[in-house]
C-alpha cells in the first residue's frame, strides 16, 4: 500500500505537469516541495533535461527530474561524503523505472524522436503527453519511496 507521503509527491508532480510544466521540472519541484525546499532555480535547472535532454533522444525527463530530486535529498555536501548515499538509490530508481516501462530513453518510451518535425507531429497526433504524465507520476512515486522518511 502506498503511503500518504508517496501519494502526495506523485500527485504533486502530476498536477505540476498538468499545469504546463514539463516532466523534469515537475518531478524535481514535487520532490523539493515534499522536503520543504523552495527555489526559483529548480525549474530552471531542470528545463534542459526535459524531452529526453532537450529533444536529443536522451534519458526521459521525468527520470532525470527524479534523479535531481534524489540528489537534493541524498546528495553530498562535501567531497569527503560518501557517493553511495545518492548512487545506490539512483541506481534503484533507474532499474525500477526501466522494469516498469521497458526503457529509460525518451524516444524509446514514446516511439518517436522529439528532435524532428515528424516526431513532433507523432507526439501531438497520438497525444503522447498522456504517456509523459504517466512517466512523470511514476518517476516521482519511485523517488518518493526511496526518500520516504522512516515512520
Amino acid at each position: 500500500m502506498e503511503s500518504e507521503f508517496v501519494a502526495n509527491v506523485r500527485r504533486s508532480a502530476e498536477e505540476l505537469f498538468a499545469s504546463g510544466l514539463l516532466c523534469a521540472e515537475s518531478v524535481v519541484l514535487a520532490i523539493a516541495k515534499s522536503q520543504g525546499i523552495e527555489s526559483e532555480l529548480l525549474p530552471k535547472v531542470a528545463t534542459a533535461f526535459c524531452s529526453g535532454m532537450s529533444r536529443t533522444c536522451g534519458p526521459c525527463g521525468a527520470l532525470t527530474g527524479a534523479v535531481m530530486g534524489l540528489g537534493l535529498v541524498m546528495g553530498r555536501d562535501q567531497s569527503t561524503d560518501s557517493l553511495l548515499d545518492s548512487y545506490v538509490p539512483t541506481q534503484k530508481l533507474i532499474a525500477e523505472f526501466e522494469k516498469e516501462f521497458g526503457a529509460r530513453n525518451c524516444n524509446d518510451l514514446l516511439g518517436c524522436d522529439l528532435g524532428t518535425p515528424e516526431g513532433q507531429v507523432v507526439f501531438s497526433e497520438k497525444h503522447l503527453h498522456r504517456l509523459c504524465l504517466q512517466y512523470t507520476g511514476k518517476a516521482a512515486e519511485i523517488a518518493a519511496r526511496l526518500i520516504e522518511p522512516d515512520v
